[in-house]
C-alpha cells in the first residue's frame, strides 16, 4: 500500500515525559514507519523532540501558544486545587487554550490542506473526547478526512468512592457533561471521518449515530526498548508484590497495603511501593505501627527510564485503582512479565484477561481489600501459576500494545478513511 501523507496534531507530545504528552509522542513518532508524517505540536515540546534527532521544518512544526495557554495554564493550576488534583478543571481550561492553538494551526496550515497537500489530518492530542475541534468542520469542507483520537477520558466515579472524589478536588466533575455545549463539540463528531475510540467508557460517551465512524483502539501502548528486562521466575518466600503509581486515594495504595498487611505479619509477601503523593505519611506511619517495617519498601518517585530495573524485582503487580482510564502502568508491568491484579473497572479491565492476571470486582472499600488479600494469598500459596500468566502477559503486551503495532493498526484505518479498503478495521 502507498504510503499516505499525514498532518498529525500532537498539542502534547514530548518524549521526557509521562502520561498523555508521552501517548502523543510515541504513537505520531510510531506513525512515521507506516505514513509520510508531519507533526505539530506545542512550542514546549521543541528541545526535547529536537534532542531526538527530528529536523524542525521538515519532520515537525512547533505552535507557538504561549500567549494564551501560560496565562490560562496558572489559573488552572490556582483553581485546581493542588498539584496533582483537580484533573477535570485542568481538562476543561486546556480546552480554552486548545481552541488558540487550533486558529494558529490553521493560519499556518490551512492552505496547505486546502491545496491538497496532506492526504489525512490526524489529531492525536488531546486525548480528551471533552475537547472539541474546530479544525474537523474546516477539514470537510476542503475535501481532506479528519481522523480524531485516540479519545480516552471521563470513567465515572464508582458511587462508592464519592469520598476520594471530593479529595482529588473533582467539583467539575459533578457536571461534566456540560462539555457537550462547548463550541464545535457535534461539530467535530459530524466531521471527523473516523473516530479512534481509546476505551470502552469512551465509546459510551459517543452518540450511538456516530458509532459507525469508531473504531476501537486501547489508547496505550509501551515501546519494547524501554521495557525490555523480564521479572525474575523463581518461586521464592516472600513474594515480591510491587505497586507504581501516584499515592492518592483514587489509586487505592493504601487499599493495597490494608490489604497486605497479614501477609506481611507472615513475612510471605515482600511489598514496593513506586511513587509519591499526599498518602506517603500515613502509610509510612501504618507500616511502622503495625511492625512491619522490613516488609515494606517505599522506594518514592523513580525516574520512568529506570523504573523497569526496580519493578523486575517483584513477580506481581498489584493496582487497586478505582478510576483509571487507560492503565499505561498496567501495561509496562505486563511487559516486563509481572502478574497484574486490577479492579475489574474502566482501563486496566480491558487490559487484563484471566489467563495473565486477576480482576476484582469494584466495590466498597472494605470488599476491594478483602479481594486483594485473598488474591495475595492465593499467589502466595500457589506460586506455580505465575510463570505461565507471566508468559502469556509479555505474549500478549507484544502482539497487541507496542506503538509498532499500534501505528499499524492506525494505517489501517487511514487505508479504511481512503477508500482504499471497504471494511472499517476491527483489532479486538
Amino acid at each position: 500500500m502507498s504510503r499516505p501523507r499525514i498532518l498529525i496534531i500532537a498539542e502534547a507530545a514530548n518524549p521526557e515525559w509521562v502520561s498523555v504528552p508521552l501517548v502523543g509522542w510515541s504513537l505520531a513518532n510510531a506513525l512515521r514507519e507506516v505514513a509520510d508524517v508531519h507533526i505539530v505540536t506545542q512550542v514546549r515540546n521543541r528541545e526535547a523532540i529536537l534532542r531526538t534527532g527530528l529536523i524542525e521544518g521538515a519532520d515537525f512544526t512547533v505552535i507557538d501558544s504561549e500567549r494564551v495557554a501560560r496565562p490560562l495554564w496558572r489559573i488552572g493550576s490556582a483553581l485546581r486545587g493542588g498539584a496533582g488534583k483537580g484533573w477535570t478543571t485542568t481538562t476543561a481550561i486546556n480546552a480554552i487554550s486548545y481552541y488558540y492553538f487550533e486558529y494558529l494551526f490553521w493560519k499556518k496550515f490551512g492552505n496547505a490542506i486546502g491545496n491538497g497537500e496532506y492526504d489525512i489530518v490526524h489529531r492525536i492530542t488531546p486525548l480528551s473526547p471533552t475537547t472539541p475541534s474546530m479544525v474537523a468542520r474546516k477539514c470537510k469542507r476542503s475535501n481532506v478526512p479528519f481522523v480524531l483520537g485516540p479519545l480516552n477520558g471521563g470513567v465515572p466515579w464508582p458511587k462508592e468512592f464519592d469520598s476520594a472524589r471530593r479529595q482529588e478536588k473533582e467539583w467539575l466533575s459533578y457536571i461534566r457533561g456540560a462539555y457537550k455545549l462547548l463550541p464545535g463539540y457535534r461539530s467535530t463528531l459530524k466531521s471527523s471521518s473516523a473516530l479512534v475510540i481509546g476505551s470502552k467508557d469512551t465509546l459510551a460517551q459517543i452518540p450511538a449515530k456516530y458509532h459507525s465512524k469508531c473504531v476501537y483502539v486501547p489508547e496505550n501502548a509501551i515501546d519494547p526498548a524501554r521495557f525490555s528486562i523480564v521479572a525474575k521466575s523463581d518461586n521464592n518466600s516472600p513474594l515480591r508484590v510491587c505497586f507504581v503509581g501516584r499515592l492518592v486515594p483514587y489509586k487505592g495504595p493504601d487499599m493495597l497495603l490494608e490489604a497486605a498487611i497479614p501477609l506481611l505479619h507472615e513475612k510471605s509477601i515482600h511489598l514496593d511501593i513506586i511513587g509519591d503523593g499526599p498518602l506517603m505519611q500515613n502509610m509510612q506511619a501504618l507500616v511502622v505501627n503495625k511492625g512491619v517495617g522490613a516488609a515494606v519498601t517505599f522506594h518514592g518517585w523513580v525516574e520512568h527510564s529506570k523504573i523497569q530495573e526496580v519493578m523486575c524485582r517483584s513477580r506481581v503487580f498489584a493496582f487497586p485503582s478505582i478510576r483509571e482510564f487507560g492503565g499505561g502502568a498496567v501495561l509496562e508491568a505486563m511487559a516486563l512479565g509481572l502478574v497484574p491484579i486490577v479492579v475489574d473497572y474502566a482501563g486496566p479491565a480491558e487490559l487484563v484477561t484471566s489467563d495473565i492476571g486477576y480482576k476484582v470486582p469494584i466495590g466498597r472499600r472494605e470488599d476491594i481489600i478483602s479481594a486483594f488479600n485473598k488474591t495475595l494469598s492465593l499467589l502466595v500459596h500457589n506460586q506455580d501459576v505465575l510463570q505461565p500468566m507471566s508468559t502469556s502477559a509479555i505474549s500478549r503486551v507484544r502482539t497487541l500494545f507496542t506503538w509498532q503495532v499500534k501505528a499499524r493498526q492506525i494505517a489501517e484505518i487511514y487505508q479504511w478513511v481512503l477508500g482504499k479498503s471497504a471494511v472499517k478495521p476491527d483489532f479486538f
